[in-house]
């Protein structure tokens, strides 16, 4: 049991420890500014939300033409 519980630590380790420079930010310049996602995200919230909604009217429609 206590051998298990050390191969299982070894291996994590030995996995996490090369991920860990990968997951580090880089730091930020000062001159780039941010890039705003706002407008378009929103247009396509709203957008994904209408074709939701058409989709659902369009089954329900079907399924209530097939009774």
């Amino acid at each position: 049991m206590k051998h298990k519980i050390i191969n299982i630590a070894l291996l994590t380790i030995c996995f996490l420890i090369p991920v860990l420079p990968i997951l580090a930010q880089p730091p930020t310049l000062p001159s780039l500014p941010a890039a705003p996602i706002d407008g378009g995200l929103s247009i396509l919230l709203v957008a994904g939300a209408g074709y939701g909604i058409k989709k659902a009217r369009e089954k329900k429609q079907n399924s209530k033409e097939k009774n």
